[in-house]
């Protein structure tokens, strides 16, 4: 799993204005949760960057006034005129405390299926994974090597070590589709086919 180090400042002040000032000034504030008490900090929109702008899962060394702290970020919130991030909340990581976290679903391999002109649906790009931090995967591979026109590949298909996904087993993820080009053909070649029996 990556790792960003990022330092924060305990905010003294938690307030509307407060968090105004803070980003006139280029810092987000942020709440670290999920250890004995609550951290109001602030910390650089600039750091915070390789961290929300990816679709990976990415574990934060938060290190705030000289205390480090493993965190993930759980929700970000963002302003909906500059999609600048307006408010951050980090969880704290144990080695010994499960988390769920949603990770990002890679598609492996080529589908016969759509080597054939059907045409690939994907329907969920995360899944919902609870673990230890240090068994949380950095991506969930789904191959497509068996998904024929027709195939899908469910949540249930999905097997991962000491990890265990919590979206509904019944849910697709993938599925290939018969395209509408493939069923005009598949058409065409029924007719002729008629057409020369006479």
């Amino acid at each position: 799993m990556k790792s960003i180090a990022i330092s924060g400042s305990v905010r003294q002040n938690v307030g509307k204005r407060d968090a105004k000032e803070l980003r006139y000034e280029g810092k987000i504030p942020a709440v670290l949760y999920g250890g004995k008490e609550q951290t109001h900090l602030s910390v650089s929109a600039a750091d915070l960057k390789p961290v929300l702008y990816t679709p990976d899962v990415v574990f934060v060394e938060l290190d705030i006034d000289g205390k480090k702290t493993k965190a993930i970020v759980q929700e970000a919130q963002f302003h909906p005129l500059t999609d600048l991030p307006t408010h951050v909340d980090f969880l704290e990581l144990f080695d010994d405390k499960e988390v769920s976290v949603n990770i990002p679903i890679k598609l492996t391999g080529t589908s016969p299926g759509v080597k054939m002109g059907g045409k690939l649906v994907q329907k969920l790009r995360k899944l919902r994974v609870k673990a230890l931090p240090n068994s949380l995967p950095q991506e969930i591979e789904v191959p497509m090597e068996s998904l024929e026109v027709g195939k899908s590949f469910r949540v249930r298909q999905v097997v991962l070590d000491n990890a265990k996904v919590l979206n509904n087993a019944d849910d697709t993820i993938v599925s290939v589709i018969m395209s509408r080009a493939l069923r005009q053909a598949e058409q065409e070649a029924a007719k002729a086919a008629k057409g020369g029996k006479k």
